[in-house]
């Protein structure tokens, strides 16, 4: 008979393994001095989860392995404050009962680029959900907040769904601000899925003189349009290159952005972009892609940038979901409750869903 305290206790995803991930009850964490615990109102499943999940060799392989199981998973995840530890109140400015978000990267604050304030590349790279060094993510009923997190208090007014998809729309800012676009240019978003869509949300905001979308799937096309895409591409049926070039006099567009997540969509873009163009690279990707480098130096002289998490960017994004400039309306389809795991992680890895929430509730 279990002597285990049934109040101690609550519910998780436990990450042991590639497609090894299962509903267990887990021991509920404690705030310990400068710390949270939140109570998780939603947390969304990520394309980088779905890439753990399936065992993309970039998580598990190599010689510094992102994930270190076993882990909660989840980074997409926002909450209540349920519990402070000593001193927690004015080190984070919250109170018991704040609806609150922590950014997906625990800084070490020590490393060259904490230092510096590139805090979201720091060295050590804690991020939720995929080691527990610092803390587990958020695909659990409750979760633990360390001191050194960057926590953000989220407005009454703003929905469940809204509230849940400010990571990525973070993502989706610091993406489109690294693309730099100006009034005059031509943009090529390749990728309609959540972060696309919600890049093409943001792009629009810039008044770009063109904005291009492009996907393979005609649902996701036709949301792209509602959020102000002015022309959209599908490549099983349209010449994407004969398109960009007709807007463009031939030359090519001005910024391209990738977040399709597959090797093909960085070979369009080397093609559709113009001599002196803004590449920006997002997508984690699960295989290897290659290419001729080439075309970016000696035909093209391209300005080729990452864009990596979303520094300084989630203010914007929820100021933006509280005026209603950007939505999660068309972007979340479905919610799942936790026991409902091995459902949500296989409807997140289909074409069926655009963006899947867990719902532990409160």
């Amino acid at each position: 008979m279990s002597t285990q305290d049934p109040t101690q206790q609550m519910t998780a995803i436990v990450c042991h393994a590639p497609k090894d991930y299962r509903v267990e009850q887990v021991t509920r964490p404690r705030a310990r001095a400068h710390e949270l615990v939140i109570s998780i109102a939603a947390c969304g499943i990520c394309a980088s989860d779905c890439k753990c999940h399936s065992g993309a060799k970039m998580f598990w392989g190599g010689p510094s392995p992102w994930v270190k199981a076993p882990v909660i998973p989840g980074h997409e995840f926002f909450g209540y404050v349920e519990e402070l530890g000593e001193g927690a109140a004015e080190h984070f400015d919250v109170q018991v009962g704040d609806r609150v978000i922590a950014e997906q990267i625990v800084p070490c604050g020590k490393c060259r680029y904490c230092r510096s304030g590139q805090y979201w590349m720091c060295e050590v790279h804690n991020i939720f959900g995929f080691q527990r060094e610092v803390a587990d993510g958020g695909m659990a009923e409750y979760m633990r907040i360390p001191p050194t997190a960057i926590v953000h208090k989220i407005p009454d007014g703003i929905s469940l769904e809204d509230a849940a998809i400010i990571e990525p729309l973070a993502c989706a800012i610091h993406t489109v601000n690294r693309g730099e676009i100006q009034l005059d240019d031509v943009v090529v978003i390749a990728g309609a899925g959540p972060l696309g869509l919600m890049m093409t949300q943001v792009a629009h905001l810039k008044t770009p003189k063109k904005l291009v979308v492009i996907d393979l799937v005609e649902e996701r096309l036709a949301l792209a349009r509602e959020y102000g895409a002015d022309i959209t591409i599908n490549p099983k049926s349209d010449d994407a290159l004969a398109i960009v070039q007709s807007l463009t006099q031939g030359y090519g567009c001005d910024v391209y952005i990738e977040t399709t997540g597959v090797p093909a969509g960085v070979t369009q873009g080397m093609d559709l972009i113009r001599k002196l163009g803004r590449f920006v690279e997002f997508s984690v990707f699960g295989s290897e892609t290659t290419m001729d480098w080439s075309v970016i130096g000696d035909r093209k002289e391209l300005d080729v940038r990452g864009a990596h998490l979303g520094p300084y960017c989630y203010p914007i994004a929820i100021d933006l979901l509280a005026r209603g400039l950007v939505t999660s309306k068309g972007i979340v389809t479905h919610g799942f409750s936790l026991e409902e795991w091995d459902e949500a992680i296989k409807t997140a890895n289909s074409l069926d869903s655009i963006k899947v929430l867990l719902k532990p509730g409160r």
